[in-house]
């Protein structure tokens, strides 16, 4: 089948199982076209359990669906490539964070969104990078294990100077592989554009940007700006919205390698393919369902 034929295909089934279609701004441009909602993987989630739908159908990675179905147990969250999935998230596991825990016992523990349904079960409090600051300045206690993304969490560091965050060495492979002296480079190429760049990347490009922030932070950074030119130092799928929002705005790729290669995978014959035969379904144990949810409970109430 052709694109259009598949867009075709993909709305019937939509109807028949009464499913909704979410999609990450890291997406490729026609999963992003098709879906009912695009955004950040967080507030995606909380969009789901908002909606009258039995089936989410989340275009995203793996720790994404999984909170979609920390949040919605009832509806039934289809992955459309069950290998899709995060190399941060993997590289902290529930058992690392427990024996960490151990060697800091008074320490309140953070985790990043992107983490395990495990690893947030065994969390204080979850966090995204768009409120992660304003998440570790509320929390009382002086000594903070943030987990996985090391970056994140000097970030955070920097502009909560009175915590002691305890930083476990995760990090994003897209956003990490950027180098100062490609930053130098396309600056002097363009130096007449605004730098947004992730908070995933290394604390000495945040240093040179011009603003720093989510996915959605930065969208929205670049559309009420007076400036018309910015170099974008995120996964190159956010082009989609940032041209769609901003048509009379230029904006260069930090670097054509700005890929995430899981993010990646989906595409309309998966997301067709998952709906025509229910494929691939998210469940997890409820004991760790419910634990990581209060992680995330607590997320929302120190953010509201």
């Amino acid at each position: 089948m052709d694109n259009k034929e598949l867009k075709d295909k993909v709305l019937e089934l939509k109807e028949k199982h009464n499913a909704v279609i979410v999609a990450h701004n890291y997406q490729v441009d026609e999963v992003q076209e098709i879906a009912d909602i695009v955004g950040d993987s967080f507030a995606l989630s909380k969009y789901c359990s908002t909606v009258s739908c039995k089936t989410i159908v989340f275009c995203g990675v793996h720790f994404m669906a999984e909170s979609a179905k920390i949040l919605s147990p009832e509806k039934t969250v289809l992955l459309p490539e069950i290998d899709a999935g995060c190399p941060m998230a993997d590289m902290v596991t529930a058992d690392g964070l427990i024996e960490m825990k151990k060697r800091f016992p008074e320490a309140v523990v953070v985790c990043y969104i992107n983490s395990s349904a495990e690893v947030k079960a065994e969390s204080d409090v979850c966090c995204t990078s768009s409120n992660a600051v304003e998440i570790v300045k509320k929390i009382e206690q002086k000594n903070i294990i943030f987990a996985p993304d090391q970056n994140l969490a000097s970030f955070v560091a920097k502009q909560v100077p009175d915590k002691n965050i305890i930083p476990w060495k995760g990090f994003c492979i897209t956003h990490h592989k950027i180098k100062a002296e490609d930053v130098v480079k396309i600056k002097e190429l363009h130096s007449d554009s605004f730098l947004l760049v992730h908070p995933e990347c290394k604390p000495e490009i945040v240093e040179m940007a011009n603003f720093a922030g989510s996915t959605k932070q930065i969208i929205d950074f670049a559309t009420k700006s007076k400036n018309e030119k910015f170099i974008i130092g995120t996964e190159m799928g956010v082009l989609y919205k940032l041209k769609k929002n901003n048509p009379n705005k230029t904006f260069y790729m930090m670097s054509q390698g700005l890929i995430c290669p899981n993010m990646k995978k989906t595409s309309l014959a998966s997301i067709y393919n998952s709906l025509n035969e229910l494929k691939y379904e998210i469940n997890l144990d409820e004991e760790v369902r419910v634990k990581a949810k209060r992680s995330l409970d607590k997320m929302l109430e120190l953010s509201s």
